[in-house]
């Protein structure tokens, strides 16, 4: 899929890693359950709702497709996690190539305005109060999204930061015979806070965290700017700024697509 009739919208190949995570279609118990509309439209209706942050209801008729089964088959696959296991398919695919640089993982946040509140959708402390959630980010050193996630809008970026190592997954080369874990991430002055760097100690991975007052943003800006890049991925996929989900977890699962596509462009671009 890709280099036919949905060319236009889903990359080349990218349908090959989505097609084998989605779940079986339910079988009702009055009869029925065959899907009528192909899983390749809805996918590709999908992919253009993230892109050009259209409503449902705005979905183009080519996608043959109404905004109700296109919403629904969404739900579907994000309570099933297809679209984060998507993304774990296509950085399993990376790090299989030898394209994933894990010497240095970077961390940053962003918070963004949520236009009908909802859930984790607190005062932002940087944006005078507005509603709105965060949005936490570890990449490679490259910037590659490695793991996507959305605290509540109020979460100070420190807190935000505690559970993302834990998704950061080791990997056992048989080959070389040995794993290859994530080596340290490197966070900016912002989660420069005492209780952070208490519960980071002796931790793996390391998180080398800068210091306020002491190392100078230049420094830091040497490797942070492929960080920034990545928390930019936002503008590109229009579903994400500002949020328009009320839960969040069709909100992170939008981001898992988003992260998804991100690293699968760069896949193709490497390796073709």
């Amino acid at each position: 899929m890709g280099s036919g009739r949905w060319g236009w919208i889903v990359p080349d190949g990218l349908w090959e890693f989505v097609e084998p995570l989605l779940p079986p279609e339910r079988v009702r118990p009055q009869g029925g359950g065959t899907r009528n509309t192909p899983d390749e439209a809805v996918f590709a209706a999908i992919v253009y709702v993230l892109t050009s942050g259209c409503a449902w209801r705005h979905l183009p008729p080519c996608f043959g497709i109404s905004k109700s089964t296109a919403h629904r088959r969404f739900l579907i696959c994000s309570r099933a996690g297809v679209w984060a296991r998507s993304h774990r398919a296509v950085l399993d695919q990376l790090a299989a190539a030898d394209l994933l640089d894990l010497s240095r993982v970077l961390s940053d946040t962003a918070h963004l305005r949520a236009k009908k509140g909802g859930e984790h959708t607190g005062p932002s402390p940087v944006d005078r109060g507005r509603a709105g959630p965060g949005m936490h980010v570890l990449s490679d050193t490259n910037g590659l999204p490695l793991v996507v996630a959305v605290p509540g809008g109020n979460t100070h970026d420190s807190q935000g930061l505690k559970p993302l190592p834990a998704g950061l997954q080791s990997r056992h080369d048989p080959e070389r015979g040995r794993h290859h874990r994530p080596g340290r991430i490197h966070a900016d002055k912002a989660y420069d806070i005492p209780d952070l760097r208490r519960w980071m100690r002796g931790k793996r991975p390391a998180v080398r965290i800068g210091r306020k007052g002491v190392e100078s943003s230049q420094r830091l800006g040497r490797q942070r700017w492929k960080i920034e890049r990545t928390i930019a991925l936002r503008v590109g996929h229009r579903r994400l700024s500002p949020r328009y989900e009320r839960h969040s977890r069709n909100y992170l699962a939008f981001l898992g697509l988003a992260a998804a596509l991100v690293c699968y462009k760069r896949l193709h671009r490497l390796t073709t």
